[in-house]
This record gives C-alpha cells, structure tokens and sequence, in this order.
C-alpha cells in the first residue's frame, strides 16, 4: 500500500474512532440522563472528590457554568456536594454510588474491551500505538486553544 493510501487510511480510522468513542459517550448521556458537558463532569469526580474550581478546570468551563452544572447533578442525584475535609469554608463534589455504580455498568466493559484489544498487540505496536494517542491527544489540545483564540478574536462567548 503506498505512504499516502496508509495516511489516509489512518486518519479516516482515527476519525471513526473518535466518533465511535463519542457515540459511546452520547449513549452513556442519555442514559444518566444528561447532557454532554454534565457527563464529563460525572467523568472528571469518578476518581475522587474535586471542588467546583477544579471541576471547571477539568471540564474546560468557567466557574459560574460548572457551579450552574454541579447544581443540576445534584438535584439529579448524580453529586453529593460536602464540605471539604481538608478545608471547611469549600466545598467538594463527589458521584453518588447510584451513580457510580451506573458509571461502572456503562463504562467498564468499554476499557475491558479495550484492554483485550491491546493484548492481542506485541509491545513494539503497543509503543506506536501509545506514541501515536499521546501525540494525537496533544494535537487536538492544541487544536482546541487555537479554535478557542479564535472565538476570543471574533469576540463570541467561551464557555
């Protein structure tokens, strides 16, 4: 197969993978019963409590935005929200185990899945693989801040 049939093959998978990917995450929404910036909240606390500063910087949104999200989850009953341990005068935001187990339900076949993919790999193709996810994963972070300066220039609204 010549050099640029393979790149053009590539980046058509890399672009059905991440549509597939999103599909996953648009069934995961409905089912929780939420939209798509909330999800990636639920996604950002399933390791471990975060305050509503560290939810915005995770998710990419303003504090007002992630405080008017969090709100939503808790009345949802997604989110408990507690004082934080360490320090009293905040607050953190943690899943529900309701909504955790749902997130372990959805989620863990996905990476079960995954994981027995990779397996099926040897390590010189698990390194390209790698390589090639962290360098795309870079690319589009890149992306996103170039998208997002564009937005500011134009003087339109960001989240």
């Amino acid at each position: 197969m010549p050099k640029q049939s393979a790149v053009e093959r590539a980046a058509r998978a890399a672009e059905q993978f991440g549509s597939a990917a999103d599909a996953v995450d648009a069934a995961a929404a409905d089912l929780f019963g939420v939209n798509r910036t909330d999800l990636r909240i639920l996604g950002a606390v399933v390791e471990r409590p975060l305050t509503a500063g560290q939810v915005a910087e995770a998710v990419g949104l303003s504090p007002a935005a992630a405080t008017t999200a969090i709100q939503r989850l808790v009345a949802r009953g997604h989110l408990t929200r507690d004082p934080d341990p360490d320090d009293r005068r905040r607050a953190v935001v943690e899943l529900t185990p309701s909504a955790r187990e749902q997130a372990m339900r959805i989620y863990e076949p996905v990476g079960a899945a995954g994981v027995r993919e990779l397996q099926r790999r040897t390590v010189a193709e698990l390194e390209v693989i790698a390589d090639f996810l962290e360098r795309g994963r870079a690319l589009q972070l890149e992306q996103a801040e170039r998208i997002r300066g564009m937005a500011r220039e134009s003087g339109q609204a960001l989240p």
